[in-house]
C-alpha cells in the first residue's frame, strides 16, 4: 500500500534528465553580457577601421 512504481519510461525519462548539463548557469548575466556585446562591436569597429587603412595604403590615387 503507498508503494508507487516506476515504468520504463519514467525511469528513461528521469535519468534523461539527469544527463542533461544545466545550459542556465553557463549563460551570462545580462549586465556582462552587455559588457560583452560592447566590446565585440568595438572589436568590429577596430578590424573594420585597419581594412580600410589597408586599402587606402594600397590605392594609387595618392600619386601627385
Amino acid at each position: 500500500m503507498g508503494e508507487i512504481k516506476m515504468t520504463y519510461r519514467d525511469s528513461k525519462q528521469a535519468q534523461h534528465k539527469a544527463d542533461l548539463p544545466d545550459y542556465e548557469k553557463d549563460l551570462a548575466s545580462n549586465e556582462q553580457s552587455i559588457k560583452e556585446s560592447k566590446v565585440r562591436k568595438r572589436i568590429d569597429e577596430l578590424l573594420e577601421e585597419k581594412r580600410l587603412k589597408q586599402l587606402l595604403d594600397n590605392s594609387d590615387d595618392w600619386e601627385v
